[in-house]
């Protein structure tokens, strides 16, 4: 059985696909979220690791960040997307938020998230969202 062209290393080396870098702590929704995203051509990074997020970003230079709003004892989504927005190489790169709280009458207005969605999503919308938020 051939393998899909977008998991061939050497074509991946020479098409630049848009970088995604998901930080979420559920293996779960990381593993969903990368498999989805990946088959439909997008390079994702996956991480539970907010700790060294900047120094990861600075590596893997992302085209959209997709943050978890609850990090269960680390660092919280809120202080890692105002450093995103203030970073000189990451303030103009887009953030979305997934949150379980989103339709539950939260408040997501101060935060400098370019969409929000909300947990639990369908990943046909995770992958409309992407798409809208850094597709040309």
């Amino acid at each position: 059985m051939e393998k899909p062209l977008h998991n061939n290393p050497l074509l991946n080396n020479t098409i630049m696909l848009k970088r995604i870098l998901v930080l979420d702590d559920n293996p779960f929704i990381l593993e969903a979220v990368e498999e989805a995203l990946t088959y439909e051509k997008f390079q994702v990074l996956i991480t539970s690791d907010s700790s060294n997020l900047i120094e990861i970003a600075k590596i893997f230079q992302p085209d959209l960040f997709i943050l978890d709003d609850r990090l269960a004892g680390r660092k919280s989504s809120d202080d890692i997307c105002h450093q995103l927005k203030w970073h000189p190489r990451f303030g103009k790169t887009p953030v979305m938020l997934c949150s379980y709280f989103y339709n539950h009458g939260a408040d997501f207005s101060s935060l400098p998230c370019d969409d929000i969605i909300a947990k639990p999503f369908g990943l046909d919308e995770l992958v409309s969202k992407v798409n809208n938020l850094i597709l040309d």
